[in-house]
């Protein structure tokens, strides 16, 4: 199963989210993507996800790299972030034909990660924010995310005022995904350019694979992103 965001999806464009049901480790989603589109493993692009605040530019033939953020101007090439609670995110722009992957975490949510991947859409490939529509697919909500009161601190300091945190009988929660949406429109992104999943991952174990839900290993799903 695939969710497909109505704001970035269209004829020359494939954008979509998996779900469990769709495959789980590394390989076998990279294997379910090539079948599911018609296309060759070598046409799909995972960089190494560590957690980081680093955006790779992708070339053709260029070498796998440590990121957390994909941005290309390159078409025939799929790439993608793998999640299990933290937040996929999925970035076009229709007049330049620049697309983007990004893995947001409360890590690189803090170091805002999205909010300089499209400062580099802008900057590098001379994108207009009014051009640029963001997906931002399911992940882990307000309503599980419990954390501490340091993570609460340091996303809120990378994104200011907002309703993406709250405290409930001493306990601390943040929704990054609501962070990431602020983030966004703080870049000069139009609200209505905006696509949000509604779905929490650990909510819906049955749905998602969620880290906290299953007390730490357990399968990804993906945010995924070519032109054609």
């Amino acid at each position: 199963m695939i969710i497909e965001p109505a704001n970035i999806s269209s004829s020359n464009v494939r954008a979509f989210f998996t779900t469990r049901h769709f495959a789980g480790s590394y390989d076998h989603i990279t294997d379910a993507v090539a079948h599911n589109l018609k296309i060759s493993k070598d046409n799909i692009y995972l960089p190494v996800q560590k957690h980081t605040d680093r955006i790779q530019v992708y070339e053709p033939d260029g070498e796998t790299e440590v990121a957390d953020a994909v941005i290309t101007n390159s078409r025939q090439i799929l790439i993608g972030v793998l999640v299990a609670d933290c937040v996929p995110i999925l970035i076009y722009d229709r007049t330049k034909g620049v697309a983007g992957a990004v893995h947001a975490g409360w890590r690189g949510t803090a170091k805002q990660i999205l909010r300089n991947a499209l400062d580099i859409m802008c900057r590098r490939f001379h994108c207009n924010p009014g051009d640029i529509s963001v997906a931002i697919g399911p992940s882990i909500r307000g309503c599980s995310y419990e954390v501490g009161e340091a993570v609460v601190s340091e996303v809120q300091e990378a994104t200011g005022k907002g309703d993406y945190y709250s405290e409930m009988h001493g306990k601390y929660y943040v929704d990054l995904s609501s962070a990431n949406k602020i983030q966004t429109l703080s870049m000069g992104i139009p609200e209505g350019n905006i696509w949000q999943s509604e779905d929490c991952t650990f909510c819906n174990p049955q749905k998602y694979y969620s880290y906290r839900y299953s007390g730490g290993s357990t399968g990804r799903q993906g945010g995924f992103i070519g032109m054609w």
